[in-house]
């Protein structure tokens, strides 16, 4: 069964799952594709909003991101899962680390500082 945590998240676009007995943490990021680099700017209706240097064809976009995500916080690409929005621009990814080390990444983000 699965159950969001307890505690909740600082971060509109991160929380916590935990399923049997493992807990993973789930992201909400909105893409802009064909930007001239991978960076975040901000937020977007309580997702990560983030322009992606990638064509958004054939699964391109999706990949690149994946990778960039993977790079940024320093797992392996293989923890890292599209759960929704294969084809749209908002996304959901489940990221096989704490919550906590997501939201580590997040708080160093200048483009999120107020």
């Amino acid at each position: 069964m699965t159950s969001p945590s307890d505690a909740a998240s600082p971060w509109p676009c991160l929380r916590e799952e935990r399923k049997a007995g493992a807990s993973r943490a789930i992201l909400d990021v909105s893409v802009s594709p064909n930007a001239k680099r991978t960076e975040i700017v901000g937020w977007h209706d309580g997702a990560l909003r983030l322009r992606l240097a990638a064509p958004p064809v054939d699964g391109a976009a999706n990949e690149a991101l994946r990778k960039w995500l993977a790079q940024q916080l320093g797992l392996p690409q293989s923890h890292i899962e599209l759960l929704r929005g294969a084809s749209g621009r908002r996304k959901q990814w489940a990221i096989d680390t704490e919550a906590a080390d997501v939201a580590a990444w997040l708080a160093r983000q200048a483009a999120l500082r107020n």
